[in-house]
Protein backbone atom coordinates (compact mmCIF):
# COMPACT_ATOMS: atom_id res chain seq x y z
CA UNK A 1 0.00 0.00 0.00
CA UNK A 2 1.21 3.31 -0.92
CA UNK A 3 0.28 4.92 2.91
CA UNK A 4 1.94 1.92 4.56
CA UNK A 5 5.25 3.00 2.27
CA UNK A 6 4.69 6.62 2.79
CA UNK A 7 5.10 6.25 6.91
CA UNK A 8 7.66 3.83 6.49
CA UNK A 9 9.57 5.75 4.62
CA UNK A 10 8.76 9.11 6.76
CA UNK A 11 9.57 7.32 9.63
CA UNK A 12 13.07 6.22 8.10
CA UNK A 13 13.42 9.77 7.30
CA UNK A 14 12.45 11.44 10.61
CA UNK A 15 15.02 9.38 12.70
CA UNK A 16 18.49 11.38 11.85
CA UNK A 17 16.15 13.94 12.78
CA UNK A 18 15.15 12.80 15.79
CA UNK A 19 18.52 12.16 17.09
CA UNK A 20 19.58 15.64 16.01
CA UNK A 21 17.06 17.25 18.08
CA UNK A 22 16.63 15.00 21.45
CA UNK A 23 20.78 16.01 21.34
CA UNK A 24 19.81 19.71 20.93
CA UNK A 25 17.29 20.21 23.19
CA UNK A 26 19.01 18.41 25.91
CA UNK A 27 22.33 21.15 25.08
CA UNK A 28 19.42 23.79 25.38
CA UNK A 29 18.46 22.66 28.43
CA UNK A 30 21.53 23.41 29.87
CA UNK A 31 21.76 26.94 28.55
CA UNK A 32 23.69 26.41 24.88
CA UNK A 33 22.76 26.84 21.99
CA UNK A 34 25.09 24.69 19.48
CA UNK A 35 24.20 25.74 15.79
CA UNK A 36 26.91 23.13 15.40
CA UNK A 37 24.70 19.77 15.23
CA UNK A 38 24.39 19.89 11.39
CA UNK A 39 28.47 19.33 11.57
CA UNK A 40 27.99 17.25 14.79
CA UNK A 41 25.70 14.83 12.84
CA UNK A 42 28.23 15.04 9.47
CA UNK A 43 31.20 14.60 11.73
CA UNK A 44 29.59 11.15 12.88
CA UNK A 45 28.47 9.45 10.25
CA UNK A 46 31.67 10.04 8.42
CA UNK A 47 33.01 8.67 11.60
CA UNK A 48 30.59 6.01 12.07
CA UNK A 49 31.74 4.95 7.93
CA UNK A 50 35.68 5.34 8.75
CA UNK A 51 35.44 2.40 11.13
CA UNK A 52 33.22 0.43 9.23
CA UNK A 53 35.60 1.07 5.97
CA UNK A 54 38.50 -0.12 7.60
CA UNK A 55 36.72 -3.08 9.44
CA UNK A 56 35.28 -4.48 6.43
CA UNK A 57 38.75 -3.89 4.20
CA UNK A 58 40.67 -5.60 6.72
CA UNK A 59 38.55 -8.89 6.90
CA UNK A 60 36.70 -9.01 3.68
CA UNK A 61 33.05 -7.86 3.59
CA UNK A 62 31.94 -11.53 3.37
CA UNK A 63 33.81 -12.71 6.40
CA UNK A 64 32.55 -9.55 8.75
CA UNK A 65 30.57 -10.45 11.80
CA UNK A 66 27.43 -8.45 11.94
CA UNK A 67 27.33 -7.78 15.71
CA UNK A 68 31.29 -6.12 15.39
CA UNK A 69 30.58 -4.53 12.94
CA UNK A 70 27.68 -3.01 14.11
CA UNK A 71 29.82 -2.01 17.25
CA UNK A 72 33.14 -0.69 15.33
CA UNK A 73 30.97 1.89 13.83
CA UNK A 74 29.21 2.80 16.92
CA UNK A 75 32.31 3.47 19.02
CA UNK A 76 33.40 5.40 15.97
CA UNK A 77 30.36 7.65 15.39
CA UNK A 78 30.18 8.25 18.96
CA UNK A 79 33.72 8.98 20.02
CA UNK A 80 34.15 11.28 16.79
CA UNK A 81 30.73 13.49 17.94
CA UNK A 82 32.13 13.40 21.90
CA UNK A 83 35.36 14.89 20.09
CA UNK A 84 32.92 17.74 18.45
CA UNK A 85 31.33 18.43 21.83
CA UNK A 86 33.91 18.40 23.76
CA UNK A 87 35.52 21.28 21.45
CA UNK A 88 32.31 23.13 21.51
CA UNK A 89 32.56 23.11 25.32
CA UNK A 90 35.94 24.28 25.68
CA UNK A 91 35.04 27.20 23.72
CA UNK A 92 31.65 28.21 24.79
CA UNK A 93 31.73 27.06 28.70
CA UNK A 94 35.49 26.84 29.79
CA UNK A 95 36.57 29.73 27.24
CA UNK A 96 33.30 31.78 27.18
CA UNK A 97 32.75 32.46 23.02
CA UNK A 98 29.99 33.20 21.12
CA UNK A 99 27.96 30.16 21.18
CA UNK A 100 26.65 31.18 17.62
CA UNK A 101 29.72 31.57 15.96
CA UNK A 102 31.29 28.78 17.92
CA UNK A 103 28.09 26.36 16.55
CA UNK A 104 28.78 28.03 12.53
CA UNK A 105 32.24 27.39 12.86
CA UNK A 106 31.86 23.59 14.25
CA UNK A 107 29.10 23.22 11.68
CA UNK A 108 31.23 24.21 8.39
CA UNK A 109 34.68 22.41 9.84
CA UNK A 110 32.14 18.61 10.39
CA UNK A 111 30.91 19.56 6.93
CA UNK A 112 34.54 19.83 5.53
CA UNK A 113 36.46 17.38 7.91
CA UNK A 114 33.59 14.62 6.61
CA UNK A 115 34.23 15.51 3.09
CA UNK A 116 38.19 15.59 3.11
CA UNK A 117 37.95 12.00 4.68
CA UNK A 118 34.97 10.80 2.95
CA UNK A 119 36.69 11.74 -0.25
CA UNK A 120 40.29 10.22 0.94
CA UNK A 121 38.00 6.83 1.15
CA UNK A 122 37.08 7.09 -2.20
CA UNK A 123 40.39 7.37 -3.24
CA UNK A 124 41.71 4.34 -1.17
CA UNK A 125 38.85 2.24 -2.39
CA UNK A 126 39.21 3.02 -6.18
CA UNK A 127 35.73 3.15 -7.21
CA UNK A 128 34.76 4.81 -10.12
CA UNK A 129 31.92 6.46 -8.41
CA UNK A 130 32.02 9.64 -6.13
CA UNK A 131 31.28 7.42 -3.01
CA UNK A 132 31.69 4.19 -1.11
CA UNK A 133 29.63 1.43 -0.08
CA UNK A 134 29.51 -0.57 2.64
CA UNK A 135 26.75 -3.11 2.20
CA UNK A 136 28.12 -5.41 4.58
CA UNK A 137 28.11 -3.52 7.84
CA UNK A 138 24.65 -1.30 5.96
CA UNK A 139 23.18 -4.96 5.85
CA UNK A 140 24.16 -5.64 9.92
CA UNK A 141 22.36 -1.92 10.71
CA UNK A 142 19.26 -2.94 9.08
CA UNK A 143 18.15 -6.34 10.25
CA UNK A 144 14.70 -6.27 11.15
CA UNK A 145 12.34 -8.19 13.44
CA UNK A 146 12.15 -11.56 11.92
CA UNK A 147 8.28 -11.35 12.74
CA UNK A 148 7.66 -8.26 11.17
CA UNK A 149 6.72 -9.09 7.29
CA UNK A 150 4.04 -11.69 9.38
CA UNK A 151 1.77 -9.80 10.83
CA UNK A 152 0.57 -7.55 7.24
CA UNK A 153 0.18 -3.69 8.29
CA UNK A 154 0.39 -3.23 11.47
CA UNK A 155 4.30 -5.27 10.94
CA UNK A 156 5.11 -2.78 8.13
CA UNK A 157 4.60 0.08 10.04
CA UNK A 158 5.55 -0.39 13.46
CA UNK A 159 8.43 -3.99 13.34
CA UNK A 160 10.22 -3.28 10.27
CA UNK A 161 12.58 -0.82 11.03
CA UNK A 162 16.18 -1.43 12.51
CA UNK A 163 17.33 -1.34 15.74
CA UNK A 164 18.40 2.20 15.76
CA UNK A 165 15.02 3.69 15.38
CA UNK A 166 13.61 1.78 18.69
CA UNK A 167 16.92 3.36 20.17
CA UNK A 168 16.43 6.71 18.63
CA UNK A 169 12.43 6.97 20.55
CA UNK A 170 13.96 5.35 23.69
CA UNK A 171 16.16 8.09 24.22
CA UNK A 172 13.70 10.34 23.57
CA UNK A 173 11.17 9.41 25.66
CA UNK A 174 13.56 8.69 28.31
CA UNK A 175 15.31 11.94 27.60
CA UNK A 176 11.74 13.27 28.46
CA UNK A 177 11.26 11.50 31.81
CA UNK A 178 14.83 12.61 32.81
CA UNK A 179 13.93 16.12 32.58
CA UNK A 180 10.70 15.87 34.36
CA UNK A 181 10.79 14.03 37.03
CA UNK A 182 14.28 13.36 37.98
CA UNK A 183 16.49 15.41 40.09
CA UNK A 184 18.84 15.67 37.98
CA UNK A 185 16.91 16.91 35.07
CA UNK A 186 15.63 19.58 38.06
CA UNK A 187 18.99 20.88 37.79
CA UNK A 188 19.77 20.95 35.09
CA UNK A 189 16.72 22.97 33.81
CA UNK A 190 17.94 25.44 37.02
CA UNK A 191 21.05 25.35 34.90
CA UNK A 192 19.36 26.77 31.46
CA UNK A 193 17.21 29.11 33.11
CA UNK A 194 19.13 30.60 35.90
CA UNK A 195 22.69 29.47 36.10
CA UNK A 196 23.43 31.53 38.84
CA UNK A 197 20.63 30.53 40.98
CA UNK A 198 21.27 27.10 39.93
CA UNK A 199 25.32 27.81 41.23
CA UNK A 200 24.15 29.44 44.36
CA UNK A 201 21.72 26.22 45.25
CA UNK A 202 25.67 24.26 44.87
CA UNK A 203 24.92 22.80 41.83
CA UNK A 204 28.09 22.33 39.41
CA UNK A 205 26.59 24.41 36.36
CA UNK A 206 29.87 23.54 34.40
CA UNK A 207 30.06 20.03 34.68
CA UNK A 208 25.74 20.30 33.88
CA UNK A 209 26.57 22.25 30.66
CA UNK A 210 29.63 20.08 29.80
CA UNK A 211 27.93 16.30 30.60
CA UNK A 212 25.05 17.39 28.78
CA UNK A 213 26.81 18.92 25.18
CA UNK A 214 28.52 16.04 25.08
CA UNK A 215 25.75 13.59 25.57
CA UNK A 216 23.83 15.78 23.13
CA UNK A 217 26.61 15.54 20.72
CA UNK A 218 26.84 12.04 21.01
CA UNK A 219 23.19 11.09 20.69
CA UNK A 220 22.79 14.24 17.36
CA UNK A 221 25.69 12.10 15.85
CA UNK A 222 23.99 8.76 16.09
CA UNK A 223 21.41 10.44 13.74
CA UNK A 224 24.13 10.93 11.25
CA UNK A 225 25.27 7.26 11.63
CA UNK A 226 21.71 5.92 10.70
CA UNK A 227 21.23 8.02 7.69
CA UNK A 228 24.35 6.17 6.32
CA UNK A 229 23.62 3.18 7.59
CA UNK A 230 20.46 2.59 6.81
CA UNK A 231 18.11 5.26 4.69
CA UNK A 232 20.76 5.26 2.31
CA UNK A 233 21.91 1.52 2.72
CA UNK A 234 25.85 2.20 3.22
CA UNK A 235 26.58 4.72 0.75
CA UNK A 236 28.91 7.76 1.47
CA UNK A 237 29.19 10.46 -1.13
CA UNK A 238 29.98 14.26 -0.21
CA UNK A 239 27.24 16.04 0.32
CA UNK A 240 24.89 13.71 0.61
CA UNK A 241 23.50 14.34 3.72
CA UNK A 242 21.53 17.38 2.89
CA UNK A 243 20.15 20.04 5.67
CA UNK A 244 18.96 17.21 7.93
CA UNK A 245 21.34 19.10 10.57
CA UNK A 246 19.21 22.07 10.61
CA UNK A 247 15.63 20.35 10.52
CA UNK A 248 16.64 19.07 13.43
CA UNK A 249 17.55 22.40 14.73
CA UNK A 250 14.46 23.60 14.01
CA UNK A 251 11.82 20.37 14.80
CA UNK A 252 13.57 21.51 18.51
CA UNK A 253 11.42 24.61 18.45
CA UNK A 254 8.35 22.97 17.03
CA UNK A 255 8.52 20.01 19.62
CA UNK A 256 9.14 23.14 22.48
CA UNK A 257 11.82 21.65 23.58
CA UNK A 258 9.64 18.41 24.95
CA UNK A 259 11.94 15.14 23.38
CA UNK A 260 8.83 13.33 23.80
CA UNK A 261 7.25 15.76 20.91
CA UNK A 262 10.13 15.10 19.00
CA UNK A 263 9.46 11.71 18.14
CA UNK A 264 6.15 13.34 16.50
CA UNK A 265 7.33 16.08 14.83
CA UNK A 266 10.82 14.19 13.34
CA UNK A 267 8.35 11.84 11.90
CA UNK A 268 5.96 14.86 10.80
CA UNK A 269 9.01 16.59 9.03
CA UNK A 270 10.27 13.33 7.51
CA UNK A 271 7.16 12.84 5.65
CA UNK A 272 7.20 16.69 4.77
CA UNK A 273 11.05 15.76 3.43
CA UNK A 274 9.72 12.97 1.09
CA UNK A 275 5.87 14.12 0.29
CA UNK A 276 6.91 15.76 -3.23
CA UNK A 277 7.80 11.48 -4.49
CA UNK A 278 4.16 11.05 -3.97
CA UNK A 279 2.18 13.58 -5.14
CA UNK A 280 2.19 14.59 -8.70
CA UNK A 281 -0.11 17.55 -10.42
CA UNK A 282 -0.46 17.29 -14.03
CA UNK A 283 0.68 20.28 -15.67
CA UNK A 284 3.47 21.28 -13.32
CA UNK A 285 5.93 18.98 -14.28
CA UNK A 286 9.66 18.67 -13.16
CA UNK A 287 9.44 22.40 -11.78
CA UNK A 288 6.18 21.11 -9.90
CA UNK A 289 8.01 18.44 -7.52
CA UNK A 290 10.99 21.24 -6.71
CA UNK A 291 7.86 23.50 -5.11
CA UNK A 292 6.87 20.23 -3.13
CA UNK A 293 10.31 20.05 -2.00
CA UNK A 294 10.26 23.37 -0.01
CA UNK A 295 7.27 22.18 1.85
CA UNK A 296 9.24 21.25 4.77
CA UNK A 297 11.43 24.80 4.80
CA UNK A 298 8.09 27.20 4.32
CA UNK A 299 6.79 24.92 7.37
CA UNK A 300 9.81 25.81 9.09
CA UNK A 301 9.47 29.00 8.93
CA UNK A 302 5.52 28.97 9.96
CA UNK A 303 6.51 27.29 13.27
CA UNK A 304 9.41 29.76 13.94
CA UNK A 305 7.03 33.02 13.57
CA UNK A 306 3.95 31.28 15.59
CA UNK A 307 6.90 29.99 18.41
CA UNK A 308 7.78 33.91 18.70
CA UNK A 309 4.45 34.92 19.07
CA UNK A 310 3.73 32.89 22.13
CA UNK A 311 3.57 34.46 25.31
CA UNK A 312 2.64 31.26 27.33
CA UNK A 313 6.48 30.89 29.47
CA UNK A 314 5.99 26.39 29.20
CA UNK A 315 6.37 26.90 25.30
CA UNK A 316 9.71 29.27 25.57
CA UNK A 317 13.08 28.43 25.48
CA UNK A 318 15.16 28.39 28.77
CA UNK A 319 15.64 32.08 29.58
CA UNK A 320 19.34 31.83 29.87
CA UNK A 321 20.05 30.01 26.38
CA UNK A 322 22.80 31.60 24.50
CA UNK A 323 24.01 33.99 27.27
CA UNK A 324 27.57 32.76 28.81
CA UNK A 325 28.17 32.14 32.45
CA UNK A 326 30.92 33.32 34.77
CA UNK A 327 31.11 32.74 38.33
CA UNK A 328 32.48 35.26 39.63
CA UNK A 329 29.78 37.54 37.77
CA UNK A 330 27.25 36.52 39.39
Amino acid sequence: MIIVSFIQRAVMQGIPLLFGSTGEILTEKSGHLNLGIPGIMYVGAISGVIGAFFYENSVGSANIVPLLAVIIALLSSMFGSLVMGLIYCLLTVTLRANQNVTGLALTTFGVGFGNFFGGSLIKISGSDMPSITLSATSNAFRTELPFAHKLGAVGELLFSYSFLAYVAIIIALVSAYILNHTRVGLHLRAVGENPATADAAGINVNRYKYVTTCIGSVIAGLGGLYYIMDYANGIWSNNGFGDRGWLAVAIVIFAIWRPNMAVLASILFGGLFIVHNYITIPGLGVEGQELFKMIPYVVTLIVLIVTSMRDNRETQPPEALGLPYFREER
